[in-house]
């Protein structure tokens, strides 16, 4: 299951985040999103769990927490959807 993780202060590292979930079970992979251009963090990143009970326990467990001092929202991520195009004239 991918996780949605928001809300994150931005000192916050991909192995931190790794060992937050990694209480309730194997994680797959950690995604922090960084700017392209700064790569300074976003506040934002996805925490992949391969077995979905597991990855439920933790949502459950981490939404709301505190995180170097930010309360995270954590939730199942929701696929993309398309932009839309600007204004068409």
């Amino acid at each position: 299951m991918n996780i949605y993780i928001g809300n994150l202060a931005y000192s916050v590292t991909e192995d931190e985040l790794k060992d937050a979930f990694a209480a309730f079970g194997e994680v797959s992979s950690v995604n922090i999103i960084k700017d392209k251009f700064s790569g300074q963090s976003k506040g934002f990143g996805f925490v992949e769990m391969s077995d979905d009970g597991k990855a439920e326990e933790a949502i459950k467990a981490l939404n709301g927490e505190s995180l170097k001092g930010r309360n995270i929202k954590v939730n199942q991520a929701r696929p993309r959807t398309e932009r839309s195009p600007g204004r068409q004239r």
